[in-house]
C-alpha cells in the first residue's frame, strides 16, 4: 500500500474545515481533507432553508478570503438587535449606526455557505478531497502524523506534518487521541424552523429570554424569520408534535406581537443542547478548531463565528511559520494559535453559558435585577459597545483576514 504525503491533513470537510482550506489556498501547502458525509447537492432556495447568522467580523474574514461576494446576493443584513426578558421590563438595543457599519451581521442560508465553500474546496489544486471517507486510525509520531482512512472499501494511508480536527462535536480525532472534554447538559433542546410574521422584520434580529430558555428571531429574505426556540428537553417531543396552528400559537405566546401575528411555519428540527469544551486545543502535530474544540449554546449565535475566527488565526500562524522556515506541526508553533485563541474562547463561552443559565432562573428578585442590568447596558454606551464588539467578533487581537488583509 502506498502512503500519500501532505503538509496538512484536515479531518472534517464541513463549513469550518472548508474555510480553513480556502484560507490556506495558494500558500504552497499540500493539503488532504477527509470528510465522512457526502456534500448536499441542493442549490435551489426553499421556504425551509436553514440559516446561519454571520457576525460582522466573520463577514470580514470571508471578504479577506475573496468569498463574500458569493454570499452577499442571498445574505440578509441585520441592522438592529433587540434583546428583552419576557415578563420583565428590561431591554437592550444594538444598532449598526452606533458601530458605523452597514450591518451588525448577516443571515445567510446554510446551503449557500456550504455550496460556496464546497466549490472553493474542490477547485483548489493543492487539495486532495476524500469524501465520503472515514478515519480508521490516527497515530502521532515525532515528525509526522499517519492516518488510515477507508473510502469505497479501499484503505488509504496518509501522512502529514499536522492534523487539524475540524470534525465537529463528536470529533473522532479528539476521541482517538484521548483529549478530555468538560461537558454540561443544559436540559434544553433547540427547535429550529422558519416563520412568516404579519409585519415586516425591517432587518431587526430579536433575542428574547424566557423561563424555558432563549428565543431568537433572525431576519431572512422574503420577510421570513429564522427561529431558534429553546425549550425544556422534557417538553421538546410534545412541541415538535404540535399541529402548525398550535405551534404558532404557543410561539406567539412566548414571543409576543412585535411582528404582528405569526402566519406561517415551516418544517421543524430539534437539537439537544450541551456545552462541550476540549481541555486541550493543541498538541504536538495537532490543532482543534470549531465544534471539535468548543460546542456552545446557540444563544447569540456565536458557535460557527467562533469557529471561523479559529481558522483565521490558525491559517495566519501556519503561513507565518512556513514562511519563516519552521515546521507547522511542532508544539511551539501551534501554541501560538492556542494562546491567541484562549481569551476569545473563554469570553464567548462564559458569555453564552452565563446568559443561558441566568435567564432561566425563576427568582423574582433576579428577574428585576436582569431588567435593571439590561436597561443600564442600553444607557451606557461604552459597556454596550464592548458587548457589541464581542458578539461581532471584533474584540481583542484581530487576525489579518478579519482586517481585510491577505495572509
Amino acid at each position: 500500500m502506498t502512503t500519500k504525503q501532505y503538509d496538512i491533513l484536515i479531518i472534517g470537510g464541513g463549513m469550518v474545515g472548508a474555510s480553513l482550506v480556502r484560507a490556506l489556498d495558494g500558500q504552497g501547502l499540500r493539503i488532504a481533507v477527509v470528510e465522512a458525509v457526502q456534500f448536499e447537492t441542493r442549490t435551489e432556495p426553499g421556504y425551509d432553508d436553514r440559516a446561519i447568522a454571520l457576525a460582522s467580523g466573520t463577514q470580514r474574514i470571508f471578504s479577506g478570503m475573496q468569498l463574500w461576494d458569493r454570499f452577499e446576493l442571498e445574505a440578509t443584513p441585520i441592522h438592529r438587535i433587540h434583546v428583552s426578558d419576557r415578563g420583565n421590563f428590561g431591554f437592550t438595543r444594538m444598532d449598526r449606526a452606533e458601530e458605523g457599519l452597514p450591518a451588525l451581521g448577516y443571515v445567510v442560508p446554510a446551503r449557500v455557505i456550504g455550496r460556496v465553500l464546497g466549490d472553493a474546496l474542490r477547485a483548489s489544486e493543492a487539495v486532495d478531497f476524500y469524501c465520503p471517507a472515514r478515519l480508521s486510525s490516527l497515530a502521532v509520531e515525532t515528525d509526522s502524523v499517519t492516518a488510515e482512512i477507508l473510502q469505497d472499501d479501499v484503505t488509504e494511508m496518509l501522512t502529514a506534518r499536522l492534523v487539524v480536527a475540524a470534525d465537529g462535536t463528536g470529533s473522532a480525532v479528539r476521541e482517538r487521541l484521548g483529549i478530555p472534554v468538560s461537558e454540561s447538559d443544559y436540559g434544553q433542546t433547540a427547535v429550529i424552523t422558519n416563520i412568516t410574521p404579519q409585519l415586516p422584520h425591517n432587518h431587526v434580529a430579536y433575542e428574547r429570554f424566557t423561563d424555558t430558555g432563549p428565543l431568537a428571531f433572525l431576519p431572512m429574505s422574503e420577510q421570513r424569520c429564522s427561529v431558534v426556540w429553546t425549550v425544556q428537553s422534557a417538553a421538546a417531543e410534545a412541541v415538535m408534535a404540535l399541529p402548525d396552528d398550535e405551534f404558532l400559537a404557543r410561539l406567539q405566546e412566548r414571543f409576543g406581537y412585535r411582528l404582528g401575528r405569526l402566519e406561517r411555519v415551516g418544517k421543524r428540527q430539534a437539537y439537544p443542547l450541551r456545552l462541550i469544551k476540549a481541555k486541550e486545543a493543541v498538541r504536538h502535530r495537532l490543532a482543534l478548531v470549531g465544534n471539535a474544540a468548543h460546542t456552545l449554546h446557540p444563544i447569540a449565535g456565536q458557535g460557527f463565528n467562533l469557529g471561523v475566527r479559529d481558522i483565521a488565526v490558525l491559517a495566519e500562524v501556519l503561513v507565518d511559520a512556513v514562511r519563516a522556515g519552521q515546521d507547522p506541526g511542532v508544539l511551539a508553533v501551534l501554541k501560538r494559535y492556542g494562546d491567541w485563541r484562549r481569551a476569545d474562547h473563554r469570553q464567548v463561552t462564559a458569555f453564552t453559558d452565563g446568559l443561558a443559565r441566568m435567564f432561566t432562573l425563576p427568582l423574582p428578585a433576579l428577574g428585576a435585577a436582569r431588567g435593571v442590568g439590561m436597561l443600564a447596558l442600553d444607557l451606557v454606551p461604552p459597556a454596550k459597545r464592548m458587548l457589541t464588539r464581542l458578539t461581532m467578533g471584533r474584540a481583542g487581537r484581530v487576525p489579518r483576514l478579519a482586517r481585510g488583509l491577505p495572509l
